[in-house]
């Protein structure tokens, strides 16, 4: 039997404000993902933030429901929780693959994810990391999503809308000035040809 590593984790960080986050559950699996809530609900309870729960068919539909909580929710950040079980196919790569690039995808946007979506080879391994009092994956995923809102605090000033329209900055297309009368302007062809 190999000798148990260990690991450092991280205090949880002091946050100004209650933070809100959303998690996302894909329920396939309902025991494992239930201690998984339970764990990251401990963890947001000992941070203070206030929390929602929304769940989803598979751990594929994660991401694109953080996606759409993300552009009509007010969320400072997510849980995904879930479990991927290896089987005899290749679904499991599938799964496990797209939906962590999914996440790591949303997150390179700016949003705030801690990632509880368990892929392992058998139910055993899912148990022991769902467990409360043991892995307690879905803890560790709420502390991180509650560690980048905190970076995201203090590094990255306020939030701000991702696209075209920035959150609470006004509009304005080019060529668009005190003077302009119209947007029509800035779209006007300037001639015809390669150069200017």
């Amino acid at each position: 039997m190999a000798a148990e590593e260990e690991h450092h984790i991280l205090p949880l960080p002091a946050l100004e404000t209650p933070p809100r986050l959303l998690l996302v559950v894909a329920p396939y699996y309902r025991d494992i993902a239930d201690m998984l809530i339970e764990g990251a609900r401990r963890t947001l309870e000992k941070a203070g933030a206030r929390h929602e729960i929304v769940e989803v068919p598979g751990a594929l539909e994660i991401p694109p429901a953080i996606r759409i909580a993300s552009r009509g929710g007010d969320y400072d950040g997510f849980v995904a929780l879930g479990c991927v079980i290896r089987g005899e196919t290749t679904h499991y790569e599938i799964v496990s693959g797209q939906s962590s690039e999914g996440l790591m995808l949303l997150g390179l946007e700016g949003q705030a994810i801690g990632n509880g979506i368990l892929t392992v080879e058998n139910r055993l391994q899912a148990e022991v990391r769902a467990d409360p009092a043991g892995g307690d994956k879905g803890g560790g995923a709420a502390a991180a999503a509650l560690h980048l809102i905190a970076l995201r605090t203090r590094l990255g000033g306020s939030r701000r809308g991702i696209g075209f329209r920035p959150g609470g900055e006004e509009i304005r297309l080019a060529g668009e000035g005190d003077e302009a009368s119209s947007a029509s302007r800035a779209f006007a062809p300037r001639g015809r040809g390669v150069g200017r």
